[in-house]
C-alpha cells in the first residue's frame, strides 16, 4: 500500500473512539435487556462488531498491527454445521423487510398494473390489495431493485442457504414453510442491515470533529504569528532614530 492510500493517524484514532462508544452502547443494552432475544442487544452487538472491524482494518493499514480480540460475525453465532457433507438438495430462505413510505405511489403503481392487464376486481384502493397486486406481478428481486418506484423503503434483509438430504415432495411444506428450519443445516447466510453503516457514520463524524479542531488550532497559530509580526514592527519603529 502506498503512503497516499494509508489512513491518517486521526482516522485510526477516530475509529478507536467509535469502538469505545459502541462498547458503552453494548453494555448499556445488555444491562437493560428484556429477555434472551432482546433486539436492542442484537443491534448493539452488530454495531460493536462493525466498529471493531473498521478499527482493526485501519490499525493494520496504518501501523501494520492487529487487535488481540475477535468479535464473531453473524455466521459464527450459528451452531456448527451438521448437515450432509455433499448435499443433494438445498433450501434458500429469504427475508426482506420494507416500510410503506409513500402509500399513494404504491396504490398508483398497483392501479397501473391492473389497467395494463385489463383485469377488474382487484382491490387496488387499499395498501394490502395494492401489495398483493404488485407482488403477484413482479418477482421479489425486481421489487427489491425497484422498491422506491413502488413507494417502499428498504429495511433489513437476510438470506439463508440450508442443506437437505433429499428434495421435499411437491406441496410437502407449503402449509408451514418456515417451521422446519434447522440451524445446524445452514451452509451460509448473508445479512444486510443499516446497523452495519452506523459505525462508518460515527467514524465520519469523529473525523469531521478532528478536522474542525485542527482547523481551529491552525487559525489560532496564524493569529499568534500575526500578533508577533505586528509587535515586531512596533519595536522596529520605536528603535529607528
Amino acid at each position: 500500500m502506498s503512503d497516499a492510500a494509508q489512513p491518517t493517524a486521526a482516522e485510526v484514532r477516530a475509529a478507536a473512539e467509535a469502538v469505545k462508544t459502541a462498547l458503552d452502547r453494548h453494555l448499556a443494552a445488555v444491562e437493560r435487556r428484556s429477555g434472551e432475544d432482546d433486539p436492542a442487544v442484537y443491534e448493539a452487538f452488530n454495531e460493536l462488531a462493525a466498529a471493531a472491524e473498521a478499527y482493526d482494518e485501519l490499525l493494520y493499514d496504518r501501523y501494520d498491527e492487529v487487535t488481540p480480540f475477535e468479535i464473531p460475525a453473524a455466521e459464527d453465532a450459528l451452531p456448527p454445521y451438521a448437515g450432509p457433507e455433499e448435499p443433494s438438495a438445498l433450501s434458500v430462505l429469504i427475508r426482506r423487510d420494507y416500510t410503506v413510505g409513500e402509500p399513494q405511489r404504491l396504490l398508483a403503481q398497483a392501479q397501473r398494473v391492473e389497467a395494463a392487464d385489463d383485469e377488474d376486481g382487484a382491490d387496488t384502493d387499499t395498501v394490502p390489495g395494492a401489495l398483493g397486486v404488485l407482488f403477484g406481478e413482479y418477482e421479489p428481486d425486481e421489487i427489491a431493485s425497484r422498491h422506491k418506484e413502488f413507494g417502499l423503503e428498504e429495511g433489513d434483509s437476510t438470506l439463508w442457504v440450508l442443506a437437505a438430504e433429499e428434495a421435499a415432495e411437491p406441496g410437502e411444506w407449503l402449509e408451514t414453510p418456515f417451521e422446519q428450519l434447522d440451524p445446524q443445516r445452514v451452509i451460509c447466510r448473508f445479512d444486510v442491515s443499516a446497523v452495519f453503516d452506523d459505525a462508518d457514520d460515527g467514524l465520519e463524524r469523529a473525523l469531521d470533529d478532528e478536522d474542525g479542531d485542527e482547523a481551529d488550532t491552525e487559525d489560532d497559530g496564524d493569529a499568534l504569528d500575526d500578533e508577533d509580526a505586528v509587535d515586531g514592527e512596533d519595536v522596529a519603529d520605536v528603535e529607528e532614530p
